[in-house]
């Protein structure tokens, strides 16, 4: 009985990871992603107008990022999680069956909530759960998996939805999108869900949304170590992030042939699945180890963006593979950090971060392009973090020569 019950624990942990990994899969297999644009071309877009919608999605979820996270802290973050796919499933019944450009906007809309809902809910969830078993250092591997099951998600959907659109056209991608998301809802479900001793209690806690609010905004404000960390985020995570939207872009001015561009996308897809992968491993890196990952990761993408030829690229997804597994190592970190009970406010602040910093580079690349190719436009963007790369490293020497109190990067 007492090995059985040592071993509880971990069994736990792994069930639970495997219910994350399963909401994640899920919750990116809409076979609609690959063709969306190509929908809304087909229906009679402009440009200008898909971009419009572009602007409306990005906006929706800085709006709601913030106070979802409040949300998350003062209610369940298991419900939450098994609404928000919900919301993707009405919004793509729109684009499949009644597509129009308000019908798309409408589902931007959808979209931007669903994710705003997930944003910070799945990390607190995530971790609570996690340290509550006694296996919070497990995080950064479990969340790097995560992101490679949503990847591999993506990859499905991606080689799923030529045969399924041959067979329906986009009502049956349409439905298939919306079982995805039914059947992510009732994953949501199955997730454990207990609030730590500190947490919000709805018997003795009289604390209201601004309560909670205020909590993690002082918290973000008032601990250097949580405030390093969760700028760290949006500073590793939003850039690239931007850039992942350009990458058949970049691959056709390669020169390689349209029938060709898939293929080479998915190279840059593989090398950010390795990347998560690879979290649990990055997590032990020393704050100047890390400095020196985002300077690396930097150059390389810089290099490979402006070779201008395919081979380049494998520099470019080599790249991706490294920020991929800091992004994960940055959100882990900031966890770590978190102590108070606001935890999903805090985390969408930093998520919050990113949105802000994300919609900031796309506009960087939309002025740049103007003047220049997109291997230009990559390697200008992947300045930015030579300085990140410097701050990191400027950071660590200050906290060994005393100047400031507590760990923020270095590996514990």
């Amino acid at each position: 009985m007492i090995i059985s019950s040592s071993r509880a624990p971990g069994a736990r942990a792994k069930r639970l990871a495997a219910t994350l990994y399963a909401y994640v899969f899920l919750d990116d297999l809409i076979l609609l992603y690959p063709v969306y644009a190509l929908l809304f071309a087909d229906t009679g877009l402009s440009v200008s107008e898909i971009s419009s919608l572009f602007v409306l999605w990005a906006l929706t979820g800085i709006v709601l990022e913030v106070p979802s996270g409040v949300w998350a802290d003062a209610v369940s973050r298991r419900l939450l999680l098994a609404v928000a796919p919900l919301l993707g499933a009405a919004g793509f019944a729109l684009w499949a069956f009644a597509p129009s450009y308000w019908a798309f906007a409408l589902g931007f809309v959808l979209w931007g909530a669903r994710g705003s809902l997930v944003s910070g809910a799945f990390e607190a969830l995530a971790y609570e759960e996690l340290d509550r078993l006694g296996a919070a250092g497990r995080y950064a591997r479990i969340l790097g998996r995560t992101e490679t099951a949503s990847l591999i998600a993506v990859g499905v959907a991606t080689a799923a939805a030529g045969p399924v659109f041959a067979f329906g056209g986009y009502p049956a991608l349409g439905v298939a999108s919306v079982v995805a998301c039914l059947l992510c809802a009732a994953v949501a479900l199955a997730l454990p869900e207990h609030r730590s001793a500190d947490g919000p209690d709805e018997d003795d806690d009289p604390r209201g949304y601004v309560a909670i609010l205020r909590s993690g905004l002082a918290e973000a404000r008032g601990d250097r170590s949580v405030r390093r960390a969760l700028l760290l985020v949006p500073a590793v995570a939003a850039v690239w992030g931007a850039l992942e939207e350009y990458v058949a872009l970049l691959v056709q001015e390669t020169g390689v042939p349209d029938r060709d561009v898939p293929v080479w996308v998915l190279l840059v897809w593989a090398g950010m699945t390795a990347g998560g992968l690879l979290a649990g491993a990055g997590r032990r890196l020393t704050a100047k180890a890390l400095a020196a990952v985002i300077a690396l990761a930097a150059l390389i993408l810089g290099g490979g963006a402006l070779s201008g030829r395919p081979e380049g690229l494998f520099l470019v997804a080599a790249a991706f593979c490294a920020f991929q597994m800091l992004t994960v190592v940055a959100d882990a970190r900031l966890q770590e950090r978190i102590t108070g009970p606001s935890r999903a406010t805090v985390t969408s602040l930093a998520n919050l971060g990113t949105d802000l910093t994300t919609v900031l580079a796309y506009g960087l690349y939309a002025v740049v392009s103007e003047f220049a190719g997109h291997g230009t436009v990559f390697a200008v963007l992947s300045a930015p973090y030579l300085l990140v790369a410097l701050a990191v490293a400027h950071d660590a020497r200050t906290r060994r020569s005393g100047e400031v109190d507590g760990p923020a990067l270095s590996r514990e």
